[in-house]
């Protein structure tokens, strides 16, 4: 029945898509509802490893982590597949896609034409040299054209606006041209931007490192999280905002001190994942950091506004009580959230309910209101291992890629989709 029903869904889906244009190349796709809390049945299953980053290039879903075999949904037929693979996304049928890539994905975008970018701490691709960025397409053919390349470290976050590419991880250098963490490069060649510097810093750290960034929907604002003090000179603790609308990064006015306190001692960054909200308006940052505090932002989810310039402190804080959260989605009807926590609503627990009745059980994955940040009814629970590391949101539902097998009740290894 759910096969049935998410395919009458998706063909209504596409025909919208067909209608408002391509898939936004970087924030969450607007969805009228909470999804289902029970996952569609015909997902592959990563049998090893970790899933860290999704992409949807044309009907196909792209997986990106470390691991080395993938089955099908019955878990009859096996395939190698070697830190990425692809599958159909209305069936699930696992697709001849396997480029031999010798290091972990990190991040995926999806490029024009049936290609998709593949960032991470690989080395090779298909055996050429391609050190932590490469462009391949979905035949398998790796783009010659495109022949950037880091000096060392690695690529954790991808986005496509038009004909660049941007960038973020923790390399110093990108084809010999110092970019610290961030860098905007030509879709085509791979060339680097020489005009677009976003001057990050963090003197005192051991390196600057981008964990994460996204592009505000109209492609004019992105956010970026990481290990982070200064940005083109001035004082930005663990994020920054920049207008990119023009040919240089321009530090906006935007910034928050809500970051400065410290979480545990040995976190560089507790910062994870930032995700703008699908009209623009606000973004969402996921963090860890393993200690609880009402006080702090360890922990936490918190939705910050982009409107207006100087300080700004969170609208609201959604506190788990001492559990890390990798992972935000918003798409207007919920903010989903992932990692191994046990609670939401939990802001004076540490490791287990705090005193009051307001705790509610979340293992491993759940949904807040964009408005409070309180717990929604959406409970699928999933076994909570390290974490959820991704969520990909299609006009069809939401996709998880994580570390573990149990999602909704049911055996899901380490992806799944939650149909709209």
């Amino acid at each position: 029945m759910r096969r049935r029903l998410f395919a009458a869904a998706t063909a209504a889906a596409a025909v919208a898509v067909a209608t408002t244009g391509a898939l936004p190349a970087a924030a969450d796709l607007a969805q009228s509802s909470v999804v289902s809390a029970d996952p569609v049945d015909f997902t592959p299953n990563v049998l090893d490893g970790t899933v860290w980053s999704l992409a949807l290039v044309g009907d196909e879903v792209v997986v990106g982590g470390a691991f080395t075999k993938v089955s099908d949904s019955s878990r009859r037929q096996t395939y190698a597949r070697k830190n990425v693979f692809a599958f159909n996304l209305y069936t699930g049928a696992v697709s001849s896609f396997a480029p031999q890539v010798d290091g972990a994905v990190y991040s995926l975008a999806a490029g024009s034409d049936d290609t998709v970018y593949l960032g991470g701490a690989f080395k090779t691709v298909d055996g050429a040299s391609s050190r932590g960025i490469a462009r391949v397409g979905l035949d398998g053919d790796r783009s010659g054209a495109f022949s950037a390349k880091i000096n060392w470290g690695d690529v954790r976050a991808l986005a496509v606006r038009g004909s660049q590419l941007y960038a973020g991880g923790t390399f110093s250098a990108i084809n010999g041209v110092t970019r610290l963490g961030l860098a905007r490069l030509s879709a085509t060649t791979g060339a680097v931007d020489s005009g677009f510097d976003a001057k990050l810093t963090a003197p005192g750290l051991s390196r600057t490192r981008v964990e994460h960034f996204d592009i505000s929907p109209d492609g004019r604002k992105l956010v970026a999280v990481g290990a982070l003090l200064k940005a083109s000179g001035y004082g930005r603790t663990q994020i920054a905002m920049f207008d990119i609308s023009g040919p240089t990064a321009a530090l906006t006015s935007w910034y928050t001190d809500a970051y400065k306190p410290a979480c545990m001692k040995g976190f560089d960054t507790y910062l994870r994942q930032v995700k703008f909200s699908p009209d623009g308006s606000y973004f969402v940052v996921a963090a860890t950091g393993r200690a609880s505090a009402p006080d702090r932002l360890c922990d936490s989810a918190a939705r910050f506004e982009v409107a207006g310039g100087g300080r700004h402190n969170p609208v609201w804080v959604q506190r788990t009580g001492g559990d890390s959260l990798y992972a935000v989605a918003v798409t207007g009807a919920a903010v989903y959230l992932g990692g191994h926590q046990r609670y939401f609503d939990n802001p004076y627990g540490t490791d287990a309910k705090g005193p009051g009745a307001g705790a509610v059980a979340r293992p491993g994955i759940g949904a807040v209101s964009p408005s409070t940040g309180r717990a929604l009814s959406w409970n699928p629970t999933r076994t909570r291992g390290v974490g959820v590391r991704t969520f990909l949101v299609t006009p069809h539902g939401l996709l998880v890629g994580s570390d573990t097998d149990q999602l909704g009740h049911e055996y899901h290894g380490r992806v799944g989709m939650f149909p709209a």
